[in-house]
């Protein structure tokens, strides 16, 4: 399958890396021009435009957004809309707001393009070696047609057709608000230790935790990672910056009158951190650098 992959940035090139692996082929364009040489030297073609990107595809063509979600992704759809055909292939793989992805469906839907919104998880490394995607679009039968991209792109088991435009991007809001928990949680738990009158080794006890025990998991084995470079995390602030999607599930489970309270403390830490330094701060920096490439704070 051709695709042509707009924003080559962290995910979007480990991306384009993924697809080139299963034999697809990548038009690629980004704004920074040493992005799209960086693609071409994986063996994509690169473009230095949207419409250039669009002229060397044939129809029907599927493009695949990845960049920064708001006004980026605004942007970039609109002009697509005004480049793309009826009958080609839409889709949006950043973390778009759900309800921007009700509006940009319509806004395409109505040319005759299929939309598809796609939430990723899985970071970089997801994103290179097989990830996790939740899509949503109006149009089930129209998405047969890109099945067959996301089973090559995913891990086994790792993607799920939700349904109607939207959806997708609402599984990934939550999945995000479930995030900020988990990763508040053991920031905490690892802040206690550091406070605590033992001398524990932080790597060794997330080695522990991710055998056999019942919190074993990959932000533990992230934890690990990150403590084997920094045992207590001395030279990174802990500021926990976000991107907002730990807040746009809350305030949506606010409108559905459902209590969030463990989302809504995570979110609400996240905004402490700016303020105070934390140790639960520090891990959850961590974390999100290691899953991510989120920049840190360094002190």
């Amino acid at each position: 399958m051709e695709i042509g992959l707009v924003g080559l940035g962290k995910m979007g090139i480990n991306l384009a890396q993924n697809m080139l692996r299963h034999q697809h082929k990548v038009v690629g364009f980004d704004l920074n021009n040493a992005l799209v040489e960086k693609a071409i030297g994986y063996g994509a073609t690169g473009a230095a435009s949207l419409a250039e990107m669009v002229q060397k595809m044939t129809a029907p063509r599927v493009v695949w957004v990845m960049v920064p979600a708001n006004k980026p992704t605004d942007v970039t759809i609109a002009q697509l809309g005004d480049l793309l055909e009826a009958g080609d292939y839409l889709i949006d793989g950043g973390n778009t707001f759900w309800k921007d992805s009700l509006r940009h469906n319509r806004l395409i839907s109505e040319k005759g393009i299929h939309y598809f919104d796609a939430g990723s998880s899985g970071g970089w490394r997801g994103a290179l070696n097989g990830g996790n995607f939740m899509i949503g679009g109006d149009d089930a039968a129209a998405f047969e047609t890109i099945r067959p991209l996301f089973e090559d792109i995913s891990q086994e088991d790792g993607y799920l057709y939700t349904g109607k435009a939207g959806s997708g991007h609402y599984l990934k809001m939550v999945h995000n608000g479930i995030e900020y928990g988990m990763m508040a949680a053991i920031g905490e738990g690892f802040e206690v230790l550091e406070a605590s009158q033992f001398d524990y080794d932080n790597e060794a006890v997330a080695k522990l935790w991710n055998h056999g025990s019942v919190v074993r998991s990959w932000l533990i084995e992230l934890a690990q990672d990150a403590f084997s470079k920094d045992p207590h995390l001395a030279e990174i602030a802990g500021r926990m910056h976000s991107n907002g999607e730990g807040q746009w599930t809350v305030e949506e489970a606010m409108d559905r009158h459902v209590p969030t309270p463990v989302i809504y403390a995570a979110v609400a830490e996240r905004y402490r951190s700016m303020q105070d330094d934390t140790f639960t701060g520090k891990v959850v920096a961590a974390l999100r650098n290691e899953f991510g490439g989120h920049a840190v704070d360094k002190k």
